[in-house]
């Protein structure tokens, strides 16, 4: 029998049709299939598409896979999907080839492809060492890159990531300053105490390629610069996973220590949104970006995944196959420090300029502290703009967080699934979306410039002047009123608002019809 696919069905009625579909997708790193909770809900409105969008996996490795096992496509392709299709076939659009392909970006990129098609570590290495001294950050990068723009899926350059970063393990221009700053420090400390008189240990000089470490190590001793930001993390997630697998072998405090080692997650969520995108889009280093990014997401999608099955059965923290999975996803979290301090750190110093460093110091100061004790921002971030202090345009609104147009403000402020009230600081009615013909509370334009009061009956009037009163002191932030309306579960919330002073700006209302939560936490 003929299996057919139609990529515009949902991920759940796709894999009810064909249970064998969940493992072909998990293995591609759609990670969470196979919860039945998750495959339940959001897999009832997620399609394979957009399930690879969110996932960053390339739907042409997604197509190809279901073809391989079978799967016929039917239906027209989604378009992000087709253009994507377009982009691998098609070679002058799709990942651009690094134009510095010299003598030894060819070596490593050979050394890539070998171990990529199964052949031993130790012999690739062997040849590696024969031919390098040490390689460069961006050496490393165009290397992968040039594998990516030659066809090779990223999800296949992603699943050897570690063995790669093997490869080069003791030869990064960075491992080689840290060795010898070492082997100083040890001198003159026996020095001091009056051991290894005469001695002198002194570092052969280090033939750079493009200055990556230099700089890399010049800025991360720059006191709360991003990149020192980012060391200190590092320093203390080497020292949480060494912990985790000290409690691996005495098996006590195993889950709490596998639950600190969790928070790496805010590590690689900052990477993700200040480092990854600009180094891609702008500097055009996708290789790392991509591989590295989706490593980020399954250590830690697994670590999650470890952690929850054995809170639901404890009786897993004693089971082989849960302590390998966990093994191997520390070791990965091991080596993406490593990759980090010799590939991706060293590349973003050497690109970005100081503008942007001090706007990404700016945006580091809004997440929460990975595993150390909040810093303050670093002397010269860029910083945070006030909207009183912006000029407006008559074209825009401008915002100290962006900019729309007054007609796509409308747009998204009517597209809000809620009735909005908002109240200024007199409590004078200065604004109600227009978004659904259905509303609840009808709000005539005519009450607009209006007192609040004016619009409840008397016997309302006092709580209203009340709740407002609360707000503007600072007594409350907010309140909660559930009613009924047809049948249906109504919240009206109140929200005092204010400025990034705590000034007090106004009261928003917000209604929203909250049958459809009942209805989802009731299937």
């Amino acid at each position: 029998m003929e299996k057919r696919i139609d990529l515009n069905k949902s991920v759940y009625d796709l894999c009810t049709e064909y249970p064998e579909l969940i493992q072909i997708l998990e293995d591609l790193g759609f990670t969470e299939i196979t919860n039945k909770t998750t495959l339940n809900t959001m897999g009832r409105i997620m399609t394979i598409p957009k399930g690879a969008l969110i996932k960053k996996i390339d739907m042409v490795d997604v197509v190809l896979s279901l073809k391989n096992n079978g799967f016929t496509l039917d239906g027209k392709m989604p378009g992000f999907v087709q253009r994507s299709l377009d982009k691998k076939l098609n070679t002058s659009e799709g990942a651009k080839v690094p134009e510095e392909l010299n003598d030894r970006i060819l070596l490593l990129k050979g050394y890539i492809e070998r171990l990529s098609a199964g052949e031993d570590l130790e012999s690739v290495k062997k040849d590696f060492v024969e031919n390098f001294s040490e390689v460069d950050a961006g050496e490393v990068a165009k290397a992968e890159q040039a594998l990516i723009a030659d066809g090779t899926p990223v999800t296949e350059v992603q699943r050897l990531c570690d063995v790669h970063s093997a490869l080069f393990h003791g030869a990064t221009q960075a491992e080689r300053i840290a060795n010898a700053e070492k082997a100083v420090a040890e001198t003159l400390k026996n020095e001091s105490f009056g051991m290894g008189i005469g001695s002198k240990v002194k570092a052969a000089p280090l033939k750079r390629q493009d200055g990556a470490d230099e700089q890399y190590n010049i800025l991360k001793k720059i006191e709360n610069h991003p990149l020192n930001v980012f060391a200190l993390e590092n320093e203390t997630i080497l020292q949480v996973l060494k912990e985790l697998r000290a409690a691996m072998e005495t098996r006590e405090n195993l889950l709490e220590a596998l639950d600190k080692a969790r928070e790496l997650s805010i590590h690689y969520a900052e990477k993700g949104d200040l480092l990854y995108p600009l180094l891609k889009l702008k500097y055009k280093f996708s290789g790392p970006s991509d591989v590295m990014w989706s490593v980020d997401d399954e250590i830690r999608d697994e670590m999650k995944s470890l952690s929850n099955s054995a809170r639901e059965f404890t009786s897993l923290l004693e089971d082989s196959q849960w302590n390998e999975r966990l093994d191997a996803v520390v070791t990965r979290a091991e080596e993406m420090i490593y990759k980090e301090e010799n590939i991706l750190f060293p590349l973003c110093a050497k690109n970005f300029s100081e503008k942007e460093w001090q706007d990404i110091a700016r945006d580091f100061d809004d997440y929460k502290p990975c595993l150390i004790d909040k810093r303050p921002a670093w002397a010269k971030a860029t910083p945070k703009k006030k909207a009183a202090d912006l000029e407006q345009s008559l074209s825009e609104v401008i915002f100290p967080s962006g900019h729309m147009t007054p007609y796509q403000l409308d747009s998204m402020l009517n597209t809000i699934p809620m009735e909005l009230t908002f109240i200024d600081e007199n409590s004078i009615n200065r604004y109600f979306n227009d978004g659904d013909d259905m509303k609840l509370f009808k709000r005539p334009l005519m009450a607009l410039d209006r007192e609040v009061f004016s619009c409840h009956p008397p016997k309302i009037e006092p709580m209203v002047r009340s709740v407002i009163e609360d707000f503007r002191n600072g007594n409350r932030d907010s309140i909660d009123i559930w009613n009924s309306r047809d049948g249906e579960p109504v919240l009206v919330k109140y929200i005092a608002v204010r400025d990034k002073d705590k000034k007090y700006v106004g009261t928003l209302e917000c209604v929203q019809k909250m049958g459809f939560a009942k209805n989802h936490f009731s299937q």
